[in-house]
């Protein structure tokens, strides 16, 4: 393929994925609302867009109770009157919402969704929109990274007390867990000896990550609910404390895109915590049917999903000292722990250290040879 083909094929695969996305976003905010109605026991949107099914007692019964509930929030903030605060940064304040939303699309870059699709170029060896990026977990650090700037430019751009303290606390929280993420990271990296995503899933065929490295699971499972302010690390809104925080002078569309970023990063984060840890695309049958990559891909991202609304469901808002100290004292030496002896371990697995021992292991449980 020449350069102009590879422009255009990324330009129509980033086109596709990116609606598929914002559509994906808009029914996130349903299955959040309806999962978190099950958990706390209570009604969630279940009148907007049923189809009804008449019973055989002659009641009325409800099929897809609230599936329309999204597009009637879209419709409402798109009539909602677009107000601007007189003293503002008006480009700051303007360009903030954007930023927040971009940060969260060029993520999806460097995710690979399936593995070699029929009808895939001959040099791709996986489906993504730039598949064999060999830094790709380096731009996944760098945009996340960007991430922050959506919200202290919009915290700083809206002269008003709460919004500065609620962009403040924003960037405070992100370099603070930002720095066990990046140790984290490290070691899915050193696991499959490539920073090409699509490497880090290939190195999983044998045995996911998480059973390789629970800990390394774990740790960046909480940066990444710390790096979308989730609950119950939502330090920057905190409602009762910050009236909304960050986004308290903005409405309308513009609080609709700091919506959609929240939500759509929910998606993608789950999809860099399926690829580093939970196999990616890989499943049973997948080298045989590779369409089967896109299923279990959208499966492990619901998973994530499940277990951030579980959680926000689960756990109060941390206080912003702990927060703190969480992120200083705990995370980030386990991390540190945690790096140094998977890279010993990994260098003296490649010395033969431990060879005797596991072909010992393998004689005892033959299955495992």
């Amino acid at each position: 393929m020449t350069t102009s083909q590879i422009a255009l094929w990324g330009l129509v695969v980033g086109f596709i994925i990116t609606l598929i996305m914002v559509t994906g976003f808009a029914y996130t905010t349903l299955f959040e609302r309806k999962l978190l109605a099950r958990l706390q026991v209570r009604f969630g949107p279940n009148r907007v867009g049923y189809i009804p099914i008449p019973s055989r007692k002659g009641k009325e019964r409800k099929l897809l109770g609230g599936f329309m509930q999204p597009a009637a929030d879209a419709v409402k903030l798109f009539m909602k009157e677009d107000m601007t605060p007189a003293k503002v940064d008006r480009v700051v304040y303007f360009i903030a919402p954007m930023m927040a939303v971009f940060t969260a699309i060029a993520i999806l870059a460097v995710i690979p969704w399936a593995g070699k699709l029929p009808g895939l170029p001959a040099q791709y060896e996986y489906f993504a929109i730039a598949p064999g990026i060999n830094v790709g977990v380096l731009y996944v650090l760098a945009i996340t990274s960007l991430g922050v700037y959506g919200i202290v430019l919009a915290g700083w751009a809206s002269n008003n007390k709460y919004a500065v303290l609620g962009g403040i606390r924003a960037t405070a929280q992100m370099i603070s867990y930002e720095l066990a993420m990046g140790l984290t990271i490290l070691v899915p990296i050193m696991l499959a000896d490539s920073m090409d995503m699509g490497q880090i899933v290939a190195g999983q065929k044998g045995m996911w990550y998480i059973f390789l490295q629970p800990i390394a699971a774990i740790v960046f499972w909480i940066v990444i609910m710390a790096e979308l302010q989730r609950a119950p690390f939502d330090m920057s809104e905190a409602e009762q404390e910050l009236s909304a925080g960050f986004s308290v002078e903005y409405g309308s569309m513009r609080f609709g895109m700091f919506f959609m970023a929240e939500y759509m990063k929910m998606i993608i984060f789950s999809a860099i915590f399926a690829v580093f840890f939970l196999g990616g695309y890989r499943g049973p049958f997948v080298d045989q049917f590779p369409v089967l990559g896109l299923v279990y891909t959208t499966l492990k991202i619901i998973f994530g999903l499940f277990l951030m609304i579980w959680i926000r469901a689960s756990l109060p808002r941390l206080r912003y000292d702990q927060l703190m100290a969480f992120g200083w004292k705990r995370l980030l030496p386990i991390s540190v722990i945690n790096f140094i002896v998977v890279g010993v371990a990994i260098v003296l697995v490649e010395e033969g250290v431990f060879d005797s021992l596991i072909r010992s292991i393998q004689q005892a449980i033959p299955f495992l040879g």
